[in-house]
């Protein structure tokens, strides 16, 4: 335990960086895009297909193919779930990818609800696009695929549902990808259209995501099952059901650390922060968070969500400021 709060300490008395400057100008969108964005999606694209596939040849017959095709699909969205912006915010495809936090308990309902009977929903695609995001996108699977509600006596349609669900999120990354290739890399990479009237306005919008990404992962993904001190929250950690929890943030963090890196152009003390919170990661061995109920696991999982609190008033404070641009707005309070 005192290994942890040293770490705390350490963070929080951390030196104050030097670094050279780089303006708006040498920002180079061209590389975020393709080197960041697009091969991203692309490989999201290949896994969702990979996922749809093997649900249609394997559910009802090999439930572990379908899970360990649902892991790798799921994977190459936490890749890319802290680029919410642009083609991800059309028609809601984000969230119809990944409604979670559900407070409120609406995905099991609606897939008891779609369980229940003929649903009319359950007839094509088309029809499906049209049910609540809380019964579509990965997290509906983690519920399908895991809970037990759903696994020990499938429903008659229950495999009809997880095709459904497969082959929406196929459709979803299929669409952002090629919003991207077509319209929207343009757009980014070449300000001075109805989106971006100039660069810095471009260079705000990537700051943003890498900011909300970090801001996700810390003030949810670890401060959900946090709660507080007399009333942890385990259960309310992401994809606890499937062993995801520790995974996602991990991912996460790896994600927003290689756009931080292009977007500060490798600057050492940036990477070295998030080198920092991945080790810490790395050494909570708590797969669902559920030792946030002891003492000791919750000093772990605080000293975690320090270090990611860190980087943002790193990046606030001088990266913002290195790239000439506004620390930004906090998406998530809905700005």
């Amino acid at each position: 335990m005192l290994k942890y709060c040293l770490a705390l300490f350490a963070l929080l008395m951390g030196a104050s960086p030097t670094f050279a400057a780089t303006p708006t100008e040498e920002v180079d969108l061209e590389a975020i895009v393709q080197a960041h964005i697009i091969p991203r999606y692309e490989t999201l694209l290949e896994r969702a297909e990979a996922l749809e596939q093997t649900a249609k040849n394997a559910c009802g017959t090999n439930q572990e193919q379908v899970r360990d095709a649902y892991h790798t699909a799921f994977d190459a969205w936490i890749a890319v779930s802290h680029l919410r912006f642009g083609p991800s915010e059309q028609d809601d495809r984000a969230f119809a990818l990944a409604f979670w936090p559900d407070s409120k308990g609406f995905t099991p309902k609606t897939l008891h609800r779609l369980l229940k009977g003929d649903d009319p929903a359950l007839k094509s695609l088309e029809d499906f696009r049209h049910v609540s995001i809380a019964g579509r996108g990965f997290y509906a699977l983690d519920f399908l695929l895991y809970d037990k509600r759903f696994v020990e006596t499938p429903a008659r349609h229950y495999c009809d549902l997880v095709k459904l669900i497969t082959a929406d999120i196929t459709h979803n990354v299929e669409a952002i990808l090629a919003d991207w290739q077509t319209d929207y890399a343009t757009r980014i990479t070449e300000p001075g259209n109805d989106i971006y009237r100039d660069k810095a306005e471009a260079v705000q919008q990537i700051y943003t995501a890498l900011k909300t990404g970090l801001e996700f992962t810390a003030q949810t993904r670890l401060g959900r099952p946090m709660g507080s001190f007399k009333k942890p929250r385990p259960r309310r950690a992401e994809a606890w059901r499937s062993g995801r929890s520790l995974r996602n943030v991990q991912m996460a963090i790896e994600s927003t650390r290689e756009l931080a890196m292009i977007l500060s152009d490798g600057d050492a003390d940036i990477d070295g922060r998030f080198a920092n919170a991945l080790k810490l990661a790395e050494d909570l061995n708590d797969p669902t968070f559920s030792t946030v109920a002891t003492i000791q696991g919750r000093i772990r999982v605080e000293a975690l969500q320090v270090a990611i609190t860190q980087i943002l008033e790193y990046l606030d404070v001088y990266l913002a400021q290195k790239l000439g641009i506004g620390a930004g707005f906090n998406s998530l309070d809905g700005d």
